[in-house]
């Protein structure tokens, strides 16, 4: 598991998440294989699935991405909270 980023608001159903910076240190790669795509699934940090990642966008180096939440999740209860992949 790992850490996806912190939710910043809410917008239209959606939770708007921004992603964390890249891990730092050690050679350098393109930084594009931790980054989370379209269909990504997110839990929350008691492992329950909350959405899926259904947007990606903002600056490269450290984006934005909107999730669907589940039916049963409540939407602004997640507002300051950390999400995860698998």
């Amino acid at each position: 598991m790992r850490r996806v980023g912190a939710v910043v608001r809410t917008a239209q159903g959606l939770a708007v998440l921004r992603a964390d910076a890249p891990d730092g240190g050690g050679a350098s790669h393109d930084g594009d294989e931790h980054r989370d795509e379209i269909g990504t699934i997110v839990l929350d940090d008691s492992l329950e699935e909350v959405g899926r990642v259904v947007d990606v966008f903002g600056p490269v180096s450290r984006p934005y991405l909107a999730v669907t939440p589940d039916d049963d999740v409540h939407l602004p209860s997640l507002v300051g909270s950390t999400l995860y992949a698998r």
